[in-house]
């Protein structure tokens, strides 16, 4: 006789009211069975703790990975060649750097060295003024009165304007001056305005343009070169009492403050880093649109310096730039200067840095050296010009 335990929901099966009584004592002996082989339980029935479940987290969106940016392509070989050479065979400390605007790739030739900025620093109050122009801190339109009490020292043109009391002008014309002609007071009164050598520092860092220095303002600066410290009485006769408080220290100690300067230049920066500055101004990621051409504009109009850079400039080139020019003393010279953006008649830009120290050179000898830097690139574009259109069948 087969036996079956019959699954949910299905009845037992047999044959007859004897065979259905027999199989209900067999399946109850089993059950009795079963229970003796278990044992007894002691104590209470233990509790059934249930796990807590955690919520479901929410699902995080992982963006995908950015696309690693193209290395920029190397630097034409024949430009190469002619820094080195050219920064090789110059009689001084220089430093130069060239950068390409649009793709990217730079040469330089003692690109990491500090050198003295003088005006060229004049650039960083501009920004500063610009983007606090940008920001809403700032308008160029507000008034300002210049009177002597404002005088610096050295190139000045303003001070002509002045007169016994003074004249109203605005820190957009201010800025302008200063860029356009190197005014030094100009550029002290919109430094000022600003909130001194900080607020420029700050601009410089929190843009993050690198190996860069400023220093304490034109009468601070000029004053610690000379051995000197400023007072506002040199100012008087366009600085007539500055050069003759100059002129009384002992040859000695004009020296040693001359070489601390050029060893140490607190207004220092490095040519790879201004040319990166430049290159970043003018792809308009330091200011507004607005703000970029309003600057590039009025860099363009400047009026120092026709024998630097732009004097190595063929028809149709155009450039951007600010000159920085220090003093002399028994041979040493406390910076001369060029740094722009230099753009092609097809509209392809270069951020160009020539940077002298100390030199016995002559400003002859000086002016070649940037007027040859700007030939060299010149004539690299050039060729590259025609090479891409002899490439293309054109």
């Amino acid at each position: 006789m087969r036996t079956r335990i019959a699954g949910p929901g299905q009845a037992m099966r047999g044959t007859g009211s004897t065979g259905f009584k027999k199989r209900i004592a067999l399946l109850m002996a089993m059950t009795a069975g079963l229970s003796a082989c278990v044992p007894a339980a002691s104590g209470p029935a233990p509790r059934i703790q249930h796990a807590r479940v955690a919520p479901p987290r929410p699902m995080v969106t992982v963006p995908p990975p950015r696309p690693a940016r193209p290395l920029p392509p190397s630097p034409p070989q024949s430009l190469v060649a002619a820094i080195d050479r050219l920064g090789a065979s110059f009689a001084g400390d220089a430093g130069i750097a060239v950068m390409d605007i649009e793709q990217g790739w730079m040469i330089d030739h003692n690109g990491d060295r500090f050198y003295p900025q003088q005006s060229v620093s004049k650039l960083w109050v501009a920004i500063t003024a610009l983007d606090a122009v940008d920001r809403g801190a700032l308008k160029l339109s507000e008034s300002r009165r210049v009177t002597s009490a404002d005088l610096t020292l050295f190139h000045q043109p303003i001070a002509a304007r002045i007169g016994a009391n003074g004249f109203d002008t605005t820190y957009g014309e201010l800025m302008m001056n200063a860029l356009r002609m190197s005014d030094n007071t100009c550029n002290d009164i919109v430094l000022r305005r600003l909130g001194g050598p900080s607020a420029i520092r700050e601009m410089i860092s929190r843009k993050q343009l690198g190996a860069i220095n400023f220093g304490n303002g034109e009468r601070a600066l000029q004053s610690e070169i000379a051995g000197l410290e400023w007072r506002q009485d040199y100012a008087a006769g366009r600085g007539r009492g500055f050069y003759r408080a100059r002129a009384a220290l002992p040859m000695a100690e004009r020296q040693a403050a001359m070489k601390r300067y050029l060893v140490r230049p607190m207004d220092g920066i490095t040519p790879t880093a201004m040319v990166t500055a430049l290159s970043r101004l003018a792809r308009g990621e330091l200011l507004t649109q607005q703000s970029t051409s309003l600057l590039l504009r009025t860099m363009a109009e400047s009026r120092t310096g026709p024998q630097r850079l732009k004097g190595g400039l063929p028809v149709g080139w155009q450039l951007s730039h600010k000159t920085g020019t220090g003093q002399d003393l028994a041979g040493m010279v406390a910076g001369y200067n060029d740094v722009g953006i230099i753009t092609a008649p097809g509209g392809h830009r270069y951020a160009v840095a020539v940077l002298i120290g100390n030199t016995r050179q002559g400003i002859p000898v000086r002016q070649e050296l940037m007027q040859s830097v700007v030939r060299a690139l010149v004539a690299t574009h050039q060729s590259s010009t025609i090479a891409s259109i002899g490439s293309t069948g054109g």
